[in-house]
């Protein structure tokens, strides 16, 4: 069984929203955060956002005021909602979960082009 599955990606235009999803299964126990990092061609990957179970929140700066992020805890799943989408926001989109290990999805590609 896949520990995390991603779902949520595509291609959309400068200005407009995507949402992203991460279930982490349920034989992942003792979830402390989930969240999601980003990778860019030729960068290094960077945390995007993060959400603890005390509900505290994270965020990169280049994604304050345009992304929100949350979490469903009964169902183990982690939201990003992207807002006022840029061309430099086009990476492949991680989700990871910190619980007694660390757990990554697949990735799922996010392009913001005309």
């Amino acid at each position: 069984q896949v520990p995390l599955v991603e779902s949520g990606g595509g291609l959309v235009q400068p200005g407009g929203s995507l949402r992203l999803s991460c279930a982490a299964s349920g034989r992942i126990s003792s979830i402390y955060a989930m969240g999601w990092y980003r990778q860019a061609p030729g960068k290094q990957r960077e945390l995007v956002a993060g959400a603890n179970n005390d509900g505290e929140t994270n965020y990169a700066d280049s994604v304050k005021g345009r992304f929100t992020i949350s979490r469903d805890k009964a169902k183990n799943t982690v939201y990003l909602q992207m807002n006022s989408l840029k061309p430099e926001d086009t990476a492949i989109y991680y989700c990871y979960c910190s619980a007694q290990n660390m757990y990554w999805g697949q990735g799922t590609q996010v392009t913001v082009s005309s």
